[in-house]
């Protein structure tokens, strides 16, 4: 979180609307209601209601495997010094598959030992779409011996997707839930500002 209080605040149940409600119930019966970011996302019913939909794409109809959009996804919150996005994912990175080795060395990006080939180059590719909003030709050379064309798209609008959200969610303000795991700690300062020393 780059500010330590909302600039927005997240809309309770007695602030919903016509609009609003039926994806909140629904997301309620998800068991997503609950979550910080969607709260804050009530404030504009119309607007939540499409960005779901294009953020369903991305999380659950993505043509690339769970694992691999969730280290680009943990990569582009990180970049983005996203800390509700880190730690939101990282419960999700966990269930697709991300070890918590994996999780720990994400942070040191693409040069750092342990990681396979594949995953330097979608570390890199993350890194070189946030920095640079481009993909350089050697690192799309690199996924393209991998990933169809499908995957190389859902790559580029999944980093895409995130970026905008960790920009929503920092500029916003959107604060950790209490019961949030925080991993690793250390990435967290003190006044649960992220990444810590950033």
């Amino acid at each position: 979180m780059r500010l330590t209080a909302p600039r927005i605040e997240p809309a309770d149940e007695s602030q919903w609307d016509e609009d609003s409600r039926p994806v909140l119930e629904n997301l309620r019966n998800l068991g997503l209601v609950g979550f910080n970011i969607m709260k804050t996302l009530a404030n504009h019913p119309k607007l939540m209601k499409r960005f779901l939909v294009f953020g369903n794409h991305v999380l659950y109809r993505n043509s690339l495997p769970p694992r691999e959009r969730e280290l680009l996804i943990l990569r582009t919150g990180f970049v983005c010094a996203s800390g509700y996005e880190w730690a939101q994912h990282v419960v999700v990175g966990r269930a697709a598959g991300l070890t918590d080795d994996e999780i720990k060395r994400i942070p040191d990006g693409p040069g750092a030992p342990g990681w396979s080939a594949t995953d330097r180059a979608l570390l890199r590719a993350a890194d070189e779409q946030v920095e640079t909003k481009f993909i350089s030709d050697a690192v799309w050379a690199e996924l393209a011996g991998t990933w169809n064309v499908h995957q190389l798209m859902d790559l580029v609008f999944t980093v895409g997707q995130y970026t905008v959200v960790s920009m929503a969610l920092n500029i916003f303000g959107v604060q950790l839930e209490p019961t949030t795991e925080r991993f690793p700690a250390e990435l967290f300062a003190a006044d649960g500002t992220f990444p810590a020393g950033g």
